[in-house]
């Protein structure tokens, strides 16, 4: 059995710098929402269909304690997740005073986190590995504006999701918006990190690589 040092370096050798653009990977989480939607095969034909290789694909149920790992914690990332909240609210006119007690994005942003966290946590989520001809930025553009209701239609959140940041916190809870997708390299590399071992990560060629 290999041991934890052998199981790093073999993830840090899959994930090395890409030497073509069509190695780069990225990790979608397929959210509760999602799955208990019945969408997860959808989602996938939408990556496969594009010419996105799927090279990771299970089903887990993650802690608290996994999404408290997975959602960054510096006050940057927080303070960019509670900015959403107030243009949104700004946009409809609604009051952070009433709803969140302080209209500081850093405040905001960590309930939101939290609320994030919990909805990650309250069902199954399918982790997916994919490779691809700039993955990260492909992924993210057949999935969509993070809001589902500013998402266009022909993305994954624009066609079966119109929730939005209003909506969700009026209810006091993270937006269903279905999927999470990495946003860059280093979160890439991050979450395929915790999500992924060496021995679940498979490594072939699509047709069209043959070609």
């Amino acid at each position: 059995m290999p041991n934890n040092n052998e199981k790093l370096n073999k993830m840090k050798k899959i994930l090395a710098d890409p030497k073509h653009p069509k190695e780069e990977k990225t990790l979608v989480l397929i959210k509760p929402d999602a799955v208990k939607r019945g969408l997860v095969g959808e989602v996938i034909k939408r990556f496969e269909s594009r010419g996105l290789k799927i090279i990771g694909l299970k089903m887990v149920q993650g802690t608290p304690k996994d999404f408290d790992k997975h959602y960054p914690k510096s006050k940057a990332w927080i303070t960019n997740l509670g900015n959403r909240t107030v243009e949104t609210y700004k946009k409809y006119n609604y009051s952070l005073k009433k709803d969140f007690g302080s209209e500081d994005p850093f405040k905001i942003g960590k309930i939101f986190r939290n609320w994030l966290i919990d909805l990650m946590s309250s069902g199954p989520v399918v982790k997916i590995l994919i490779e691809g001809v700039h993955a990260i930025d492909n992924v993210r553009k057949i999935v969509g504006d993070t809001q589902p209701t500013f998402a266009l239609a022909g993305t994954i959140r624009g066609d079966f999701s119109v929730d939005s940041a209003g909506a969700a916190n009026k209810s006091r809870r993270a937006i269903h918006n279905l999927i999470h997708a990495s946003g860059n390299k280093e979160e890439a590399k991050n979450e395929i990190m915790l999500w992924f071992t060496p021995e679940e990560i498979s490594d072939y060629k699509r047709v069209e690589e043959l070609i």
